[in-house]
């Protein structure tokens, strides 16, 4: 039976929004989790590891520098490589490395091979963090994506919030051996929920694939990943160093600190996932100008306790939900098909601003003090506000557009 013609005037109610689905997204969210406690677990185990491997504790900090130079290494060239295979099953690879390399670290008492297991998971991680935000905007609506990369990041704020302290209390527990164990265990149950609620994709087909280099200039690409960069460069010049610099305010209880920026980062990225859809623009734009204001004022007023950890709250919150804002700019700029290609662009960049923000830091600190750490995290925060604000047409539009390609686009920025 037809429906009779609509009455002039009268209009049927707008359709409700499909639903997430939620399964799927929260075994993505579990991977980005599973990745992140895989990556950093080691720093917090450096007395129990370094006797057991025979080795001095500064040692094992560099498992976890293997891990993040393997990542940064693999992020590209494995992306290119296996961008032409179906998705999931690149997916449950780099899950089934991950639990392959934690179970060697459980086992091994050698140094070299626990080094190997690192490198072998760091490269699991370049794979899996090109894939991750990409995968979840192509199970939603156009118009749902936002929310839907916001859940899947949330994993890896869930991590550094609660994971990462509680699986280093789990290994003061039961020993560090175990943990890894039980974390080699829970890839393989994350794999099995991945293989049974996230839906297949195929991969690129080779006459539609772009250049990595064209990917990477393809229109509002440069704006979001110079973002990206000046942002993480800003943020780990004061995050890195947050004990030293609280240390000078007075205030010398770190654990706190970095507790209430944990805390707040939670609460960042559900305020974002409640707007990233609709005033995406909007929200990282005052995300950044928080952060910026934040530096302002550990700058000069960072001596109260209540103003310092007032503002480290304001801190988690706008910088938990920047970069869900910049990964939903870079999959609409690039079309989920290419997002892998530039979310791999992307996590290079993010480790580069990692490792130069970091080290930026520890040349202020030592030559001008703690005191200059706000002062020099400023302008780079500013920087990128500067570029959000100037890129409106091409990579931070108003409002997003909801009919954005599944493919990518094959014009480069005039």
């Amino acid at each position: 039976m037809s429906l009779s013609p609509l009455v002039k005037g009268t209009s049927l109610p707008a359709p409700l929004p499909a639903p997430l689905p939620w399964s799927g997204l929260l075994a993505l969210a579990t991977a980005a989790f599973t990745a992140v406690l895989t990556e950093l677990l080691p720093a917090g185990l450096l007395p129990r590891m370094a006797p057991a491997l025979g080795v001095p504790e500064a040692r094992i900090g560099f498992l976890v520098t293997a891990y993040a130079v393997a990542s940064f290494a693999a992020a590209i060239p494995v992306t290119a490589l296996v961008r032409g295979l179906p998705r999931r099953p690149v997916l449950m690879g780099a899950l089934l490395g991950f639990a392959a390399s934690n179970a060697v670290v459980a086992l091994s008492s050698s140094y070299p091979v626990t080094v190997a297991a690192r490198v072998l998971a760091g490269m699991m991680g370049g794979t899996l963090w090109a894939m991750l935000a990409g995968y979840g905007a192509r199970m939603v609506p156009a118009e749902r994506r936002g929310r839907a990369i916001a859940v899947v990041l949330a994993g890896i704020t869930l991590a550094l919030a609660a994971g990462v302290p509680a699986g280093t209390a789990l290994a003061e527990a039961v020993g560090w051996r175990p943990a890894f164990g039980l974390l080699s265990l829970a890839g393989l149950g994350v794999l099995g929920w991945v293989r049974w609620r996230v839906p297949g994709f195929p991969g690129e087909a080779r006459g539609g694939r772009l250049p990595v280099a064209r990917v990477a200039l393809l229109p509002g690409l440069p704006a979001v990943l110079s973002v990206t960069l000046f942002l993480l460069l800003g943020h780990q010049v004061m995050y890195t160093y947050v004990a030293p610099f609280s240390a000078r305010a007075g205030f010398g209880r770190t654990g706190v600190v970095l507790l209430v920026f944990g805390a707040a980062t939670v609460a960042g990225i559900w305020v974002t996932g409640l707007v990233v859809d609709r005033r995406p623009r909007l929200a990282l734009l005052t995300a950044l100008a928080l952060c910026a204001g934040v530096m302002v004022v550990l700058g000069r007023w960072a001596g109260e306790p209540v103003v310092l950890l007032g503002a480290v709250a304001l801190w988690g919150v706008a910088f938990g939900g920047a970069p869900t804002l910049v990964q939903t700019a870079l999959v609409d700029a690039s079309g989920p098909a290419a997002a892998d290609v530039a979310t791999s662009l992307q996590a290079t960049v993010y480790n580069a601003g990692i490792a130069g923000g970091s080290l930026t830091g520890g040349l202020v600190l030592e030559g001008a003090g703690a005191g200059a750490l706000p002062w020099t995290a400023l302008p780079l925060l500013v920087t990128a506000l500067a570029v959000v604000a100037g890129a409106r047409r091409t990579a931070f539009p108003g409002r997003r557009e909801h009919d954005q390609p599944t493919r990518p686009r094959q014009g480069l920025p005039g």
